[in-house]
């Protein structure tokens, strides 16, 4: 796979420890949680009572029990990740149960199969460290944030990082034609705008486009323009999930998908040229953006308007300064000659977005 490293690669006998241990002799429970496990897209391990061998209760990610085999696993090795499950809303005892047995908690069906379908689709798919979410968008119409979201993500990919770019731009023009990949196969966002609830993750990563050792989400050709906010939501904890880094290029338009992406971001960038009329709106997008993210830095990008800087735009903005991108003079023949942004590690932008990164993931454990 594009962009993987080493550790991605995860050998057969680690695949099968990460599946669930059911222990129940409850056939309607047992049912209940065989059908949840394949909505997880799961294939536990199932016993009666306590399995012989110790190996398989201590290596399974999750252990289900049922509240009948409540008694059966009592003296069993006490570890995390143990869930009491049952069916009867009014059991007293239940909690004398899970404590006897040190359960992490207690779960009643059919209230908490949302949870759970959740969490066994968490253990396998492996979910450690989620993924370093960094938002672009523009101050103004055409300041540079699609060619700096594309450079991010370039620049993080060639660093072996796994790296996914995300296109929430329908009227940007495609992310895909920036980096050359428009006829490139895989899904574009049409195909997940119905989705709602979990999308799993590897699924995700493995359906889209691989451009430049990153995975991409963008658009296809067609009339389709509209995100519902549950597909944004979705997608977007998708790919977090899979760890690594994910950069999302953002509208200046703040819907209601453009929210719920806004929530899921660990850092905003706000691309602000050095023009006065430029800063006037950067600040009303500020406002709008502000509300919902906490973490908005501007990147302020020249030439400057006389007695403009950096420094300055920053203060009239009240936003941390993220850095100054460089003016690199041959970056739209590069583009049309078919060159990525931030292709060249040893031009302007690439530097900047290596800085950049090298800053944002300092004590991050993200490689």
């Amino acid at each position: 796979m594009a962009g993987s490293t080493a550790s991605d690669q995860v050998p057969a006998v680690e695949r099968q420890r990460s599946e669930p241990l059911i222990v129940t002799e409850d056939a309607e429970l047992l049912d209940d949680l065989l059908r949840l496990c394949a909505a997880a897209g799961a294939q536990p391990e199932v016993h009666h009572s306590m399995p012989e061998s110790r190996a398989a209760w201590d290596a399974a990610p999750l252990v289900l029990v049922g509240d009948d085999a409540a008694a059966r696993c009592r003296g069993a090795v006490r570890r995390r990740g143990v869930l009491l499950v049952g069916r009867d809303q009014d059991d007293p005892d239940v909690w004398r149960r899970a404590v006897e047995i040190g359960a992490d908690c207690v779960l009643r069906l059919p209230d908490a199969e949302s949870w759970l379908v959740d969490r066994i689709a968490d253990v396998v798919e492996g979910v450690g460290r989620q993924a370093l979410t960094v938002g672009v968008i523009g101050g103004r119409g055409g300041a540079g944030a699609s060619t700096l979201a594309c450079a991010l993500a370039v620049s993080a990919a060639r660093a072996g990082r796994r790296t996914m770019l995300v296109d929430g731009d329908p009227l940007g023009g495609g992310l895909d034609v920036l980096l050359g990949g428009e006829r490139e196969e895989g899904l574009r966002w049409p195909d997940f705008a119905a989705s709602k609830g979990r999308v799993a993750g590897v699924a995700l990563e493995e359906s889209l486009p691989s451009l430049r050792g990153l995975r991409l989400l963008s658009w296809d050709r067609g009339d389709s323009v509209v995100i519902p906010p549950e597909a944004m939501r979705s997608v977007l904890a998708a790919a977090r999930r899979r760890g690594g880094v994910v950069v999302v290029d953002l509208p200046r338009r703040i819907d209601d998908a453009t929210v719920e992406a806004l929530a899921q971001l660990d850092v905003g960038l706000l691309v602000v040229p050095g023009e006065l009329r430029a800063i006037a709106a950067a600040k009303r997008v500020a406002s709008m953006v502000g509300m919902v993210l906490h973490d908005l830095r501007v990147v302020v990008r020249g030439p400057y308007a006389a007695g403009v800087d950096e420094a300055w735009v920053a203060r009239v903005l009240g936003l941390p300064l993220a850095g100054e991108l460089p003016v690199e003079p041959r970056l739209l023949a590069s583009l049309d000659g078919g060159v990525p942004p931030g292709d060249s590690a040893s031009g302007p932008l690439g530097r900047f977005c290596a800085a950049f990164w090298e800053r944002a993931l300092a004590g991050e454990g993200i490689s």
